[in-house]
């Protein structure tokens, strides 16, 4: 299994927006004007008018999603701008539908939002080989159209194959592209074999790569231990992982004190080869403005430390080889 070497940060807490391409669409007046009217309605009906008649739980969440990062891009002193969010909402979101049912801390997904951008453009900007990235998300993140990313990127999505063609349409619709010389590649989050769909779609276990997660449907400590192993077996070495964790994924019981769950998913990443060095963790919560009543999240950034599965494949075919033609020189190079 390969291991990362994980650091913890704080998200930041100015109140510049984060990077964004240059040509965005404005934010709709329209949605302005008729903010009142859209929140008597609620977002499971939004849902409902977007996928069909029968509501899809991961096609709510992501709408909800959509909707706080719609309400941060009006706010005065916005922590980021998401020009897009609007189009894939419908006149029927409900603010206080979203403030009571959205699971994590409103507050801190704008935080954490703002996080993961800038720390991805910040990773891309110090690193010129770094052109591979896989964002793990709802189906709604509009982070490859709204982020400006560097020439010749290729963005790889896994998420839910339903939520990403509503969105896609609607993204199209809006007239919505993804950053000169760069090409989005989905992989739906239903394949049956994540790593296997991830390298028919192009991905290269032999070159660094960018991983970020947020909003990725996970309801169980199984869930999470699988991202994990996703992770650590296709990302090459000297890769990036990023994004947040909720720490309701390491818990049986909603009993368990805050401090004892984030204890558990670095546990959890200990046992799966990961280094973790969570000593900013208390200041991370403390930032973050987590609500102590809720589940609050893990924010943390990680480096590949090990060999990916792809890297060792070729370790073991050079091995092979050696052992077959009784090559001196080769282990000499080895």
């Amino acid at each position: 299994m390969a291991g990362l070497r994980l650091r913890c940060f704080i998200p930041p807490t100015t109140t510049e927006p984060s990077a964004v391409r240059s040509n965005p669409p404005a934010i709709s007046l329209e949605w302005r004007k008729n903010s009142e009217v859209r929140q008597s309605r609620n977002c499971r009906t939004a849902a409902a008018r977007l996928g069909g008649e029968r509501p899809d739980p991961l096609l709510e969440a992501a709408v909800r999603a959509a909707f706080l990062r719609f309400q941060e891009s009006l706010r005065p002193d916005p922590q980021f701008i998401d020009p897009y969010s609007s189009c894939l909402l419908s006149s029927t979101v409900s603010h206080h539908d979203v403030e009571s049912k959205y699971s994590p801390n409103p507050c801190q997904y704008r935080l954490a939002t703002k996080f993961i951008d800038d720390n991805l453009l910040s990773m891309l900007g110090t690193t010129e080989d770094l052109r591979q990235i896989v964002l793990l998300t709802d189906g709604m993140d509009t982070r490859p159209y709204r982020l400006n990313w560097p020439r010749s990127s290729v963005i790889f999505e896994i998420s839910p194959q339903s939520v990403f063609n509503i969105a896609s349409q609607k993204l199209k619709e809006a007239g919505a592209k993804v950053s000169r010389n760069c090409i989005l590649l989905h992989v739906p989050l239903e394949s049956t074999d994540l790593q296997l769909a991830l390298c028919e779609r192009g991905y290269n276990g032999n070159k660094p790569s960018l991983w970020a997660i947020q909003g990725f449907p996970m309801s169980t400590t199984t869930n999470l231990i699988d991202i994990l192993s996703l992770v650590s077996s296709s990302a090459m070495k000297g890769s990036i992982f990023l994004g947040e964790f909720p720490t309701s994924l390491a818990v049986e019981s909603s009993q368990i004190a805050k401090d004892n769950r984030q204890d558990k998913i670095q546990r959890l990443l200990v046992d799966h080869g990961f280094l973790v060095n969570a000593t900013r963790r208390d200041e991370i919560n403390k930032d973050s403005q987590l609500d102590e009543s809720g589940d609050g999240s893990f924010l943390f950034i990680a480096e590949q430390l090990r060999f990916s599965d792809a890297q060792m494949e070729i370790w073991r075919t050079h091995l092979e080889r050696i052992e077959d033609e009784g090559d001196e020189e080769g282990f000499d190079e080895l």
